[in-house]
């Protein structure tokens, strides 16, 4: 399939265009051409401006495209230029859990339904995160509904190459005693690694099927149970103080994404357990250099 990527050179953008490569995909990445890959010439690339209607259309005009894996749509007016610019078959675009009103354990897709929500064109700096997400989803499915399209719901993405180093964070201040102010210490989050998320994207970019799904490892932890491997692993004692550092995570309630609804379809996720040991080993390695 001919797939254009919007937001693939970096972080799970990576993996996802890795995995479509292998699969023998063709592959055009479209980005502002401010961060440089690795792909060589087995990819093409054009430079865009995601926000600016003229500017997609000028620079793919007279394209067509199996696919559009849309990792940096963050808005309803970025649904609408990219449909009205660009002419495709399935649209993929990488959403977030933030699109629930409220978080919760046992979270299901149904919990924030696109086609029941409000629809205002805004930009990404009109409202919140959380909101500028929810209106991108229903802009896709009440608008744009003609084109087969799959919202991807993810929690907290990680991994070694995680630009954010949201998760190290917590390593580094416990490995450098750095007092943290963290208000949520007991609250159990959902996590994804980098390299799972993109795995994730590049198959359901084959698929047929359309709708939001949660896409997550199974299983969910404490920043406290984080923070307590950590001190075991470096025999150090973290500082936790409300004059220290505000800490990534901070507000996040507990929650849990139920992912039955994609695994039924043929997709399994990885425990939690089997990766977030190996990874904080990792980041603690780093840490302590």
């Amino acid at each position: 399939m001919d797939i254009l990527v919007l937001g693939g050179t970096r972080f799970f953008g990576i993996h996802m265009v890795t995995k479509l490569l292998s699969s023998g995909h063709h592959v055009t990445l479209a980005t502002r051409g401010q961060t440089k890959d690795n792909f060589g010439d087995r990819v093409e690339r054009v430079i865009i401006e995601r926000s600016s209607p003229q500017s997609l259309s000028t620079m793919l005009k007279g394209k067509y495209f199996d696919v559009v894996c849309d990792n940096i749509c963050y808005c309803s007016n970025d649904v609408k230029y990219l449909f009205e610019a660009v002419n495709f078959g399935r649209y993929v675009m990488t959403s977030s859990l933030s699109a629930y009103p409220q978080l919760k354990q046992n979270l299901m897709e149904s919990d924030f339904d696109p086609l029941k929500h409000p629809l205002k064109w805004c930009s990404s700096t009109d409202f919140t995160y959380d909101e500028i997400k929810r209106q991108a989803e229903s802009a896709t499915f009440q608008v744009y509904s003609q084109t087969p399209s799959v919202a991807v719901r993810f929690p907290f993405v990680v991994g070694e190459d995680d630009y954010t180093k949201r998760l190290y964070f917590f390593v580094e201040h416990v490995v450098k005693r750095i007092p943290m102010n963290i208000n949520n210490l007991n609250e159990r989050m959902a996590f994804i690694r980098s390299d799972e998320a993109g795995r994730f994207l590049a198959w359901i970019a084959e698929q047929k099927f359309t709708g939001s799904f949660n896409g997550c490892s199974s299983g969910n932890m404490s920043l406290k149970e984080i923070i307590d491997y950590i001190e075991r692993k470096t025999q150090t004692k973290s500082i936790i103080s409300l004059a220290g550092e505000t800490a990534p995570f901070n507000g996040v309630t507990e929650y849990s994404p139920n992912t039955e609804k994609v695994e039924g379809l043929g997709f399994k996720f990885s425990l939690l357990e089997d990766w977030i040991y190996e990874l904080l080993d990792k980041y603690i390695f780093v840490a302590q250099k």
